[in-house]
Parts: C-alpha cells; structure tokens; sequence
C-alpha cells in the first residue's frame, strides 16, 4: 500500500457484520420462521431440567399407566367400527351379579364388587375415562377462553379490560363448587354439561395469571420494535407476547388437572356430576356410602385412592413443570 492509499484510509472507519449471507449463517436466529431460537432453547433446556426430576417423572408415569388403562378398559366403537378392540376390564363394568353381591377383594374380584355386584376393579379402570377426560378436556377448553380474553385485555387495557376484569371479579367473588352446583342445576346432568359448567368457572383463573403476565411483558423492547416495524396486534400479541407470558398459565393448568378431577368427584358425590350409575369415581363414592357404614369399606376405598393416585401425581408433575420453567434455572445455569 503506498503512502497515498494509506492517508486516504486513515480516520474511516469499516463496520461489518450487516451483510445478510453473514447474518443468515448466525446462530440464535431463524429469518424462515421470522423469530429467535432462544425460547426455543429455553423450553428445550427446562425438558432437561424435567427429565431429571425423578418425583415428576414417577407422577407422569403413574398418570400414563391410568390413562393407559382407562383407554383399553373396554371396546371403543364408532357408529358401529371398532376403533379399540381390546379390553383390559375383566369384567363389564355396568353388568349386575347378584349372585357376587358385596364380596370381599378376592382372586376373582381383586377390589371386591359392590350392592349390585358389580366388579369394582373394572369400574374403576373403566371410570377413569370419564375422570380423566373431563379433567384434561375442561382445563383445555378453559384455557382456550381464559388465555385470548386475558391477553387482549393486559394487552389493549382501558375499556376492555375494565369489562374482562370486570367480569372475572364477579365470577371470583362465588364459591367455586357453588357457582359450579348453580351452572349445573341450569344446565342439567351429563358428561358435557359438566365440562361446560367447570369450564365457565374455571377459565377466570387463567385469564387473570396471562393478564398479570401480560401487563409486565408487553412493555419489552422486542414488542415495542415489533410494533414500529408495523405487525398487527393479532401477530405481536399470540407470537411475541403470549409465548413469553405463558409460563406460570401451564403450571396452573397443570395443577388444575387435578383440581377439575376433585370438583368432579365432589359433584358427583353430591348427586350433581354424570347420571345415576356411571362409573365415574365420585359417583362410586356416593353410591358406595351405605355399603361403608355397614363395614363394607372397599366399596369406597378404592374409587377414593384412585382420585388420590391421580391428584397426588398431577400435583408432582405440575410441581416439576414449575421447577423446571422457573428462570432462576436458566440463571443458575448460566452461572454454571
């Protein structure tokens, strides 16, 4: 380089990096999917974080073996297909034997048969279709409501929040399992008014944590940048904002599982869940009342651990979700 060429360089300055073949080749950024690895790197860091906790894994084991159960408890057909044929369930559940009536847990009836001689094992795994579909279907369609009305109303605040919020202040300030035992003397017994009574008190709940969540995230500066480059509300609300808010939502959900599971054995206890008969576990609990008194206690006692078993290992898996998403493990880990 000659002298020339040297002083005529000299003072300027040479910025890189903006070259867009460079910046496509960087890591932490995906321009196909228009967003950043990094919560994806997150979430994929607090799947370790779960697959370590052993109490979690033994809870969502225990929940899958139920499920597992419930789902080849007996024939599933459709309009006259079979979709399942297998059935794990010894005996029918709804079928009488008055011949077997109140015996003991035997070889033959591994949890006894009740008043009508029913096989109480084959109830109960029969029955946690009916549990654990409304607990996981309920805590879906909840969320379904609670997470887009609380997140416009964190998001847009003013008039319509004030309505939302409005509205969850009413709904908060009746019991749970009052205004649940209110919806369904209005609705009517049966599987899906059920759920649609549990969903219309439990979605309040969801929709104040995103709201709280929400109110707090949407002040960040990738939000404000995502509006100056002009997405829609719609974009920066449900791909931005929502998927850093949403966190502390699952772990309740999560937890809410459970609670769904004990309100419907409770509503069925009291007469008010699935019609007279149905094997679903609360509903055995109620109907297995007198046979307690009278000393019988396995009429009861083995419908009320299977609500145990699933409560207690929705509780561990929700506690492990929550240890694992916590963002002090990240910082821990980064530490490390």
């Amino acid at each position: 380089m000659t002298e020339r060429d040297s002083t005529t360089q000299r003072g300027r300055i040479r910025v890189t990096g903006f070259d867009a073949s460079v910046i496509e080749e960087r890591e932490g950024f995906d321009w196909e999917a228009g967003e950043s690895n990094v919560a994806r790197g997150r979430w994929e860091r607090a799947w370790k974080r779960f697959k370590t906790n052993r109490t979690a894994l033994i809870g969502l084991a225990i929940i899958a073996v139920m499920a597992f159960f419930a789902m080849f408890a007996r024939p599933i057909t459709v309009a006259g297909i079979p979709i399942q044929p297998i059935s794990l369930a010894p005996y029918d559940p709804g079928a009488s034997n008055f011949g077997a009536v109140l015996e003991s847990p035997s070889l033959a009836h591994p949890f006894g048969t009740d008043w009508a001689g029913k096989d109480i094992f084959s109830r109960i795994v029969y029955g946690g279709r009916f549990s654990l579909s409304i607990g996981f279907i309920a805590v879906s369609l909840a969320l379904s409501v609670g997470v887009p009305l609380g997140s416009i109303a964190g998001y847009y605040g003013g008039i319509i929040d004030e309505i939302i919020m409005r509205i969850v202040d009413i709904l908060y300030s009746f019991p749970f399992l009052v205004l649940a035992i209110a919806l369904i003397a209005v609705l009517g017994q049966g599987f899906w008014k059920l759920i649609l009574a549990l969903v219309l008190v439990v979605w309040i709940g969801y929709a104040r944590i995103i709201r709280g969540e929400i109110l707090s995230v949407k002040e960040n500066e990738y939000v404000l940048a995502a509006r100056a480059l002009g997405a829609r509300d719609r974009s920066i609300i449900f791909r931005h904002i929502v998927p850093n808010a949403i966190a502390p939502v699952i772990v309740q959900a999560t937890l809410g599982v459970g609670t769904i599971v004990l309100s419907a054995a409770a509503l069925g206890f009291l007469g008010l869940g699935l019609e007279p008969g149905t094997s679903e576990w609360g509903s055995m609990l109620s109907q297995g009342r007198d046979s307690l008194i009278q000393g019988n206690w396995w009429v009861t006692v083995f419908p009320g651990l299977a609500i145990f078993l699933f409560v207690l290992s929705i509780n561990l898996v929700g506690d492990g979700i929550r240890d694992a998403i916590d963002p002090q493990g990240d910082l821990g880990e980064g530490r490390r």
